[in-house]
């Protein structure tokens, strides 16, 4: 999925161009951060990535909040505000065995009726220790990012996620979904570094002289 790049004559055609090649960035982002299976190579992508970019500098009416050009750079909030969340963010009990499994099942059980019990059906998935973030989608666009804190009010931490490439901006992070966002959607998920990035990362910094961190939970 590419597509060739023209001069745009003017304020229409430049909006034109802007929005295909948000697409086509949301697109190879996709590929390459989600599905981790590339259709173009790093050149190609910069390539896009700065037409964009140049087309927004020189059309700023062009700049949109979800658009790929605003996750890069910029300011990153070292001071945070405080938000208020929709719902409360109640902490997630572990489970380290099968037996904490049924026993969970179990209690849970008993708050229902025998035809809710029925109905039920389960999801099971490992739990990465991590920052717990909320995400707050209108219409589809990225608006706001927080932590959870003490499950009533957290830190927003809009400015510090817009960094994280693979969170989408804007949904779907697929464009080919035929599946339209809802108006509002808060999605609740764990931030965390891999050790191989956070290896990587540490490196970086002993070449430079600068802190290196003693694991991944505080960095």
């Amino acid at each position: 999925m590419g597509s060739t790049a023209s001069t745009p004559a003017g304020p229409v055609e430049a909006a034109q161009r802007a929005e295909q090649l948000r697409a086509l960035v949301r697109y190879h982002q996709h590929r390459y951060y989600a599905l981790d299976d590339p259709e173009i190579g790093d050149q190609e992508f910069d390539a896009l990535f700065n037409e964009l970019r140049a087309l927004e500098a020189t059309y700023p009416d062009l700049h949109t909040p979800d658009s790929p050009t605003q996750r890069v750079g910029g300011y990153v909030a070292d001071r945070f505000e405080k938000t208020r969340h929709p719902a409360p963010m109640l902490s997630l009990a572990n489970a380290f065995s099968p037996e904490d499994l049924r026993a969970w099942r179990d209690r849970l059980h008993r708050l229902l009726s025998e035809e809710e019990r029925g109905r039920l059906a389960y999801v099971v998935e490992p739990k990465f220790d991590g920052l717990t973030v909320v995400l707050h989608y209108a219409d589809g666009i990225f608006t706001l990012g927080a932590t959870r804190g003490d499950g009533e009010n957290g830190e927003t931490i809009t400015a510090n996620l817009r960094t994280v490439r693979s969170l989408p901006l804007h949904l779907p992070a697929d464009q080919r979904s035929p599946l339209a966002p809802p108006a509002r959607l808060v999605v609740r998920g764990e931030a965390y570094v891999d050790k191989a990035d956070f290896e990587r990362f540490n490196a970086r910094q002993a070449e430079a002289g600068e802190r290196a961190y003693a694991n991944p939970r505080n960095f």
